[in-house]
């Protein structure tokens, strides 16, 4: 059951914020994901949206339980703050704890015109201009390379656009753009990076799933209170 869990780290939005940041919110502050494994939600993704003054504070905690005859077999939690002004990362602040033991804390700030980061590669110095690996920000698709927030370190990445493709969210087909989403592998992963495919409406992150490389089993991550 081990890596069954990748990268999930998502928040979904729909709404243009009055402080100027170009990617939509939730009306109510609020995105949650279930994370479904064999028709069984095992866990679940909730992002909160703060405003204060110029800023936005983006904070999600992704929790994922896995029994097998009411036994834990599998956990991973993550708890990430981001801070955005003006469309610009300027902070983030994150501990991801994998279950096989492996904790990350995970840090960043926009100083004197660079990102100083660090993570599991030790200390960073990235382009001011930098954003998070985080789906919900449909940007990141048009990077060649991102931040991890769960390892901290820096990942090159391969975007092609697929043909619209309908979903059912919430018993509602929707028609939504679908994208294939590939990332580069670092020397410390413990496996690939596995491939994913996201689809969005109007610009808001509705769903991302991908193949599980351990057990063939694909893990999908779909909105529950889009409405």
């Amino acid at each position: 059951m081990k890596s069954i869990i990748n990268v999930i780290v998502i928040f979904s939005v729909s709404l243009i914020t009055s402080i100027g940041i170009c990617f939509p919110i939730p009306k109510d502050k609020i995105a949650s994901f279930d994370v479904v494994r064999k028709n069984k939600v095992i866990g679940n993704v909730t992002t909160t949206f703060k405003e204060i003054d110029d800023k936005l504070i983006i904070n999600t905690i992704v929790d994922i339980n896995v029994k097998i005859l009411f036994f834990p077999a599998y956990k991973f939690f993550q708890d990430t703050t981001e801070t955005w002004v003006k469309n610009e990362l300027v902070e983030i602040l994150g501990f991801t704890d994998f279950e096989d033991e492996r904790e990350y804390k995970i840090k960043g700030k926009d100083i004197d015109g660079k990102f100083i980061a660090s993570g599991m590669d030790g200390s960073l110095e990235l382009d001011e201009d930098i954003i998070t690996l985080n789906y919900w920000n449909k940007n990141t698709l048009i990077q060649e390379e991102v931040f991890d927030t769960q390892k901290g370190i820096v990942r090159k990445i391969n975007v092609t656009k697929l043909e619209n493709d309908k979903i059912l969210i919430n018993n509602k087909e929707i028609m939504a753009e679908k994208y294939l989403f590939k990332a580069s592998k670092n020397p410390k992963d413990k496996g690939p990076f596995p491939d994913y495919t996201l689809w969005y409406y109007n610009d808001e992150l509705l769903k991302f799933e991908f193949l599980n490389p351990k057990d063939e089993k694909i893990i999908t991550t779909i909105r529950n209170d889009w409405k």
